[in-house]
């Protein structure tokens, strides 16, 4: 019982975290819910975003001053761009597709 209470201290705490929307959540959110981006990179996203508008895509985000391909294939299942759940993205990306 012990080691399981010390081996959940010491998982980090992103681990659990929900999806993040990276056009909407602010720099503290962003930190928290996504590995490798602590505050200075989540304020370049905020930033960026800012003065070059919403994010599209993943590969958007590349062009963000310190985030590269390695740390979005790191966190791409937990970022999202609308408030549309993940799963309904993906059937409205393929019914666009079909027509």
């Amino acid at each position: 019982m012990k080691n399981l209470f010390l081996i959940l201290i010491l998982l980090p705490l992103n681990v659990f975290a929900a999806p993040v929307n990276v056009n909407q959540a602010d720099a503290e959110t962003i930190s928290e819910s996504l590995n490798g981006i602590g505050p200075k990179k989540a304020q370049a996203i905020v930033q960026y975003r800012t003065e070059h508008g919403n994010f599209e895509s993943l590969k958007d985000l590349e062009n963000v001053s310190g985030i590269g391909e390695k740390t979005i294939k790191a966190n791409e299942k937990d970022i999202v761009f609308t408030d549309t759940p993940a799963e309904k993205q993906k059937s409205e990306q393929v019914s666009n597709k079909a027509k």
